[in-house]
């Protein structure tokens, strides 16, 4: 999956065109991400009607919860989905070759790693990137250290009252991403995938007739 920051990178380039309510938004981009707090399946907050696929099945968390789209925190709960379906389908084939478990880092080097090293990789690199992406796409962090504004529980695979974990969980990887670490992704291509969500996700948003 895509790290909180790039999901917030692009609720937020995405709400300039959308002028939606920028905390609701933000917390419903993330909030998918709750599942790994209380223990979870992720399949249920992700939509992963697939056995073995990490895709986000788009078509049916819209036969749920089309007519809400119009909701902030349902929208950004969207953008949340369609972002991690672009990662595994686009982006992360890019470095991770899954049939011979190898990664390519930035520098070039390939290693071979099974999923917990491959984890341990990304979850590193987003540390990494965490700080450019808020400097470059200008994120406001309010949220994090506000009151969580009312969110109505339309959304029955994510519980609205655990909604803190996953916010104080966000605001504690943005004091984390001072340290330095080994590197696999390169933020130009991470910019180049942002661009691309953004571009794909308002055109799919115009066909719903909410852009």
């Amino acid at each position: 999956m895509a790290s909180s920051m790039i999901h917030i990178a692009i609720a937020s380039e995405l709400n300039k065109k959308l002028n939606g309510d920028k905390s609701k938004l933000f917390i419903g981009t993330i909030s998918p991400d709750i599942s790994k707090l209380i223990g979870q399946d992720k399949k249920i907050t992700h939509f992963l009607t697939k056995e073995g696929s990490e895709l986000p099945d788009l078509d049916y968390f819209l036969s749920k919860y089309k007519n809400n789209l119009h909701d902030d925190f349902v929208l950004g709960y969207y953008i949340h989905l369609y972002v991690d379906y672009l990662w595994f389908k686009y982006f992360l084939p890019k470095v991770f070759d899954e049939d011979k478990n190898m990664i390519t880092k930035k520098d070039g080097t390939i290693v071979k790693c099974n999923g917990k090293m491959l984890l341990q990789y990304i979850y590193n690199d987003y540390t990494n990137l965490n700080t450019a992406l808020a400097d470059d796409y200008d994120l406001d962090f309010k949220i994090f250290y506000n009151e969580i504004p009312k969110i109505d529980s339309i959304i029955e695979e994510v519980p609205v009252d655990y909604l803190d974990l996953i916010v104080n969980a966000a605001g504690k990887i943005i004091e984390e991403s001072k340290v330095t670490k080994d590197m696999v992704f390169d933020m130009t291509d991470i910019k180049i995938f942002i661009d691309l969500c953004i571009d794909v996700i308002a055109n799919n948003l115009r066909s719903l007739e909410l852009l």
